[in-house]
């Protein structure tokens, strides 16, 4: 073989490793700081990939909770190169979301969606995790997936106008069959016919996630100090919905950054209303109607196993002489504890003081 033919197979062979799909896609968790504190690093444009336990770990971390304790040193690298290394200075409070459908548009396409641009970025690998937390902690979770209390309204999709600073115009005598036209940058509008089951159902979960979002402004908040940890997780798969409906029409764009507005506006509405809280919001690149290859991570209280036995399984007399067991060894151990404390208090106050050896250890005696 000469040389010509071997870099000819050469070049053949890399261009096929090239254009081979990836099987992994690419995902992006932006770690969005506090207003009044300052939680993370700053941006670095050579940040690592991580790993959804590793995303996790840091969440618990915020949250006031040690990392696992399966935890890598690679990866207790990455998350300080993420976290500040003030233990004592945590916010204690999480808004966590997974939005998912997003593929190659970045966060930073809104003009109002600086907290983006501003966040620590990364890039995530697929798969799942599951962090747990044990009932010593105490952890208050928050669901961000729950839907409308009741059907979505014309005066609902006038407030979110309003919101966003658009506008909703129905004319029609039927209700939801007006135009939803939302100002985007560059002069660009969006807009959005709710007679259409796609735009109608990707402005209801945005609305829903607003709704939830201000309900927990509604809580009222506890003292720093006093302040339980709070996780507000939720998914949003509304725009998933969206794109597979649209392919890739410049409507999609548009759409995508309405929702990065929004959730933006969201997070400066809970920054305004809480106060020390921080967020990380987790881009899943990932096809339409592939559910299963989406990477997930669940937070889940795990129940401590207690060595009991089932109610029944002893009579009402066996029961009456554990009690008495137990009742006997407690007053014996109290009786012996108050007498063991009495005698050492007669012995030190009758003892000689030249006999201290702990008042004149530096003394010599005759």
């Amino acid at each position: 073989m000469d040389s010509k033919t071997f870099s000819l197979i050469l070049l053949i062979t890399s261009s096929i490793l090239c254009i081979q799909p990836r099987a992994d896609g690419t995902h992006s968790v932006y770690f969005l700081d506090s207003s009044s504190h300052s939680y993370f690093h700053s941006r670095s444009s050579q940040s690592k990939t991580m790993s959804l336990p590793e995303v996790g770990a840091a969440v618990s971390v915020l949250l006031g909770f040690a990392p696992p304790s399966t935890l890598s040193s690679a990866s207790s690298e990455k998350l300080n190169e993420v976290l500040l290394p003030n233990p004592f200075n945590r916010p204690h409070a999480v808004f966590f979301l997974e939005i998912t459908g997003f593929r190659d548009m970045q966060p930073e396409l809104g003009f109002k969606s600086n907290i983006f641009s501003k966040a620590f970025k990364s890039e995530v690998a697929i798969g799942t995790a599951e962090i747990q937390f044990s009932d010593e902690d105490e952890l208050t979770l928050f669901p961000l997936n729950k839907p409308l209390p009741e059907d979505l309204t014309d005066n609902d999709l006038t407030n979110f106008a309003s919101w966003l600073g658009g506008s909703y115009v129905n004319t029609a005598p039927e209700p939801l069959s007006g135009e939803l036209t939302i100002p985007l940058a560059n002069d660009v509008q969006l807009k959005l016919h709710i007679s259409k089951n796609a735009d109608r159902e990707f402005i209801t979960s945005i609305i829903s996630l607003f709704h939830n979002v201000r309900e927990l402004t509604a809580v009222p908040m506890c003292s720093p100090e006093n302040m339980p940890a709070e996780l507000m997780k939720g998914r949003f798969d509304g725009f998933k919905d969206f794109q597979y409906h649209y392919g890739t029409d410049e409507i999609v764009q548009k759409g995508a950054e309405l929702l990065v507005t929004s959730v933006s506006k969201m997070y400066d509405y809970l920054q305004r209303s809480q106060g020390r809280i921080v967020g990380v919001v987790v881009f899943i690149d990932s096809p339409a109607k592939e559910s299963n290859t989406m990477p997930t991570l669940n937070f889940t209280k795990a129940s401590p196993r207690w060595l009991e036995e089932k109610e029944g399984s002893r009579d009402a007399a066996l029961i009456a002489e554990m009690l008495l067991v137990r009742r006997t060894l407690a007053w014996i151990t109290g009786i012996i504890l108050i007498i063991a404390t009495l005698m050492g208090v007669w012995f030190l106050m009758y003892m000689p003081l030249t006999r201290d050896t702990l008042l004149y250890s530096n003394v010599k005696l005759d």
